[in-house]
């Protein structure tokens, strides 16, 4: 979770419908798969991690991220979670880069330096912002470098070295809703886009509302390569353990 959003929701985070609902995918993404020590690559609060701590049979997990002031350590239902600045070699067998790749340019440079970190057979899960033509002021507030496609994600994942497993979109039912905002953000705002975050609180009604219109999405999750606001992939590191 990016760390200015963070600010912007603070402790209502797990109530706000995009997490709440982007959490429960990540869930069902990674069913069947087994989770011990999880590394989570631009972690921010540690949102995801957190919540796999809560939900699976993870033990630990290490949070890395540059915009931490200093390395600490914090008790989460009754395990350690770790807050870094940088790692070295990690026995991590899921490894999370959950909307990382688009802030930086190599992005299958960023992938191979943590796959070198942890053991073959690791599993990666990432989810990056989809599809270019929804670019706006949010993306650059966040100081995205690019938005994705299936294609595209799949492409930098196969050249660090990983191997996919499966690849799909989400949050396709609110797909219209953030276009028509897009839309209207370029129509009046012709001259260019300026910088400004989309995330926001919203009130009980609507927050309801948009987060069963996603949860109702979650069935079609692994299979859906058609569109959404984000792209998932799960990889793995080939080799054995």
């Amino acid at each position: 979770m990016d760390l200015k959003e963070s600010d912007v929701l603070g402790d209502l985070v797990g109530q706000h419908w995009y997490y709440r609902s982007k959490a429960a995918a990540v869930l069902r993404y990674l069913h069947g798969t087994k989770v011990h020590r999880i590394l989570d690559v631009g972690a921010g609060s540690g949102f995801f991690t957190k919540h796999l701590l809560q939900h699976s049979s993870a033990s630990i997990g290490i949070c890395v991220d540059t915009g931490y002031p200093c390395d600490r350590e914090e008790q989460c239902f009754g395990k350690s979670v770790l807050f870094q600045r940088s790692c070295d070699t990690v026995d991590a067998d899921l490894v999370l880069f959950m909307d990382v790749l688009e802030h930086v340019d190599d992005d299958a440079g960023l992938l191979l330096e943590y796959a070198a970190k942890v053991p073959c057979g690791s599993n990666f899960l990432m989810t990056v912002p989809a599809f270019q033509w929804l670019w706006s002021g949010h993306d650059v507030f966040l100081d995205h470098r690019r938005r994705y496609h299936i294609q595209r994600l799949e492409s930098a994942v196969t050249k660090a070295g990983l191997e996919v497993v499966r690849s799909s979109y989400y949050f396709g039912i609110v797909l219209p809703i953030a276009a028509g905002v897009r839309l209207a953000e370029r129509i009046t705002n012709p001259t260019g886009i300026e910088p400004k975050g989309q995330l926001k609180k919203h009130g009980w009604a609507a927050n309801s509302l948009l987060l069963s219109l996603c949860l109702a999405e979650l069935p079609l999750l692994r299979v859906n390569r058609l569109g959404g606001l984000s792209v998932f992939c799960l990889a793995f590191k080939p080799g054995d353990r």
